[in-house]
């Protein structure tokens, strides 16, 4: 074990206040009143089948999980972004002003440049069933078809746990398609699993469009069987599927989430589903449904890329000469660039995307000694491939880890740099360890393909050579203390948490007495 796991245990980042009494989450308990209170609420209020679904889908420790804390963001901001990037759709959220705020305001934070309906709401409209008459309003008032083809209608926490019902609402209204889903943070566990959430909601409603006769045609067709990817990439990953796919005969076809409606046609329309990212169950399903197999992993490394074009090929039926031929062609040609780019030292790899997996086969790939694989997302069957290849080689998986864990895993194998979310990052950066923020610089790079080899090597090398500079820093820093003792100080203060607590629990009464009157 390294020296630094002499570090002392880090704890919960959570405020010890006496517990909260139960209350319905259309009274003063509101969107702080607490995962179980919500959760019971919103069964009590009839939407018991949907988060018993959310339950099958997106599985979690009943004690752990990384929305528990919580330490992601809030789940809602995965379909927000799906929503608010494909064209002729408009997004209309239900919820608490706060949290609109915040989704709205991250939203645009990435670009999105794209307006956000938003319908509001009181106490009084919550309990009444108002809210519910205020958002078929607002929806009928935007159905315009000459501006969009959906309506994404999604109610965050307290509409759901107060059973406000979007079911009820029209499945068209103008022709506009209206599709309305919960995303509660009490249900859903990581964004990245909210982006599967609206992305089933739209191939279930697709499918049943093309049960029921022709729909519209795409803008281009291949006039070879597709491959849809399941999963958001790097732009590069796709045209390089495509190459990699073209020996075989085949094509690769939409990337889910789409960008456009009738895309979904298309994705529908495959010869196979290749889940790229594995977390997309509720998708999945609807893939299954409409016949088509799906296959796990992805083309990355050598190894990565021999195997899933060995299942493409056995999936699809393709001869064994032609997929013996592709493999040797491309594999060989990745094992080159990866010599190419070697990447020597230990890292430890952590994120929320779902690719986190993938990235250490890269890695691993690369030379790289990556002891330790930390996602937020849930196990699945299509994950199985790469956990198998990684745990062959000694490397610990841990599904649904929480930032406890992954500061854990740094602490204990003491790496060369460490790839994390951001409160991992700060907190490698303060024990001058080289660190990487995984969605930013590791997530947005080609993973797939001749392509992908290499990729990662100068990020990565890069970072790591920056371990003199910051031991100079940390040198220059010492002594300057930590936490509330943080400065220089003549007399140094001292800690008072019992005030803490008094004044938290203050807080805490006067915000409930504030929600309690509504807004």
């Amino acid at each position: 074990m390294n020296e630094l796991a002499a570090s002392t245990d880090r704890r919960p980042d959570r405020l010890d206040l006496a517990p909260v009494e139960p209350e319905s989450a259309g009274s003063t308990g509101g969107c702080h009143a607490g995962a179980n209170t919500m959760r019971e609420a919103a069964r009590s209020a009839g939407n018991s089948e949907i988060l018993n679904r959310y339950a099958a889908d997106y599985p979690v420790e009943p004690t752990q999980g990384p929305h528990d804390q919580p330490q992601s963001m809030c789940p809602a901001f995965g379909s927000l972004r799906v929503g608010l990037r494909m064209r002729r759709t408009a997004t209309v959220l239900s919820g608490s002003a706060c949290c609109v705020y915040g989704l709205t305001f991250t939203s645009h934070f990435y670009g999105a440049r794209r307006t956000v309906g938003y319908v509001p709401f009181s106490s009084e409209t919550l309990v009444t069933g108002k809210l519910f008459e205020d958002i078929k309003e607002a929806v009928e008032g935007l159905a315009d078809p000459e501006k969009y083809d959906t309506i994404i209608v999604t109610n965050l926490c307290v509409p759901t746990a107060s059973g406000v019902p979007l079911r009820l609402l029209k499945d068209e209204i103008n022709g506009v398609r209206i599709i309305g889903i919960d995303v509660p943070g009490f249900g859903i566990p990581t964004h990245a699993e909210a982006k599967d959430v609206l992305a089933g909601a739209m191939l279930a409603y697709a499918r049943k469009e093309v049960e029921a006769g022709p729909v519209a045609a795409p803008k281009t067709r291949s006039d070879r069987p597709t491959v849809t990817l399941l999963g958001e990439m790097f732009p590069v990953d796709p045209v390089g599927i495509g190459q990699l796919l073209e020996p075989l005969g085949l094509a690769a076809g939409p990337v889910v989430p789409t960008r456009e409606w009738r895309e979904l046609y298309s994705a529908l329309d495959c010869a196979v589903v290749a889940a790229i990212h594995p977390f997309y169950t509720a998708s999945v399903r609807e893939f299954e449904h409409a016949g088509r197999p799906v296959i796990g992993s992805a083309p990355v490394g050598a190894d990565g890329t021999a195997a899933w074009l060995e299942a493409i090929g056995e999936t699809c039926g393709i001869a064994r000469d032609k997929v013996d031929a592709a493999k040797d062609r491309f594999v060989a040609a990745i094992r080159g660039a990866l010599a190419a780019n070697p990447v020597t030292g230990r890292i430890t790899v952590s994120g929320y995307e779902g690719s986190e997996l993938l990235v250490a086969r890269l890695l691993v790939e690369s030379g790289a000694d990556v002891p330790y694989v930390g996602t937020a997302c849930p196990r699945t069957r299509w994950s199985d491939p790469d956990r198998e290849w990684l745990e062959a080689r000694g490397v610990r998986i841990q599904y649904r880890a929480s930032l406890e864990q992954d500061i854990a895993a740094v602490e204990e194998y003491g790496p060369d740099l460490a790839i994390g979310t951001t409160p991992v990052v700060q907190h490698a950066k303060q024990r001058a360890i080289p660190s990487l923020y995984f969605t930013n610089l590791i997530s947005a790079r080609p993973l797939m393909g001749p392509a992908g080899a290499g990729s990662l090597a100068q990020v990565v090398n890069t970072a790591m050579a920056n371990k003199a500079r910051m031991d100079r820093m940390s040198a220059f820093f010492e002594g300057v203390g930590t936490d509330h003792r943080t400065g220089i100080w003549e007399d140094t203060p001292q800690d008072r948490p019992l005030f803490k607590k008094k004044y938290a629990a203050l807080n805490e009464a006067a915000r409930k007495a504030a929600e309690a009157v509504g807004s």
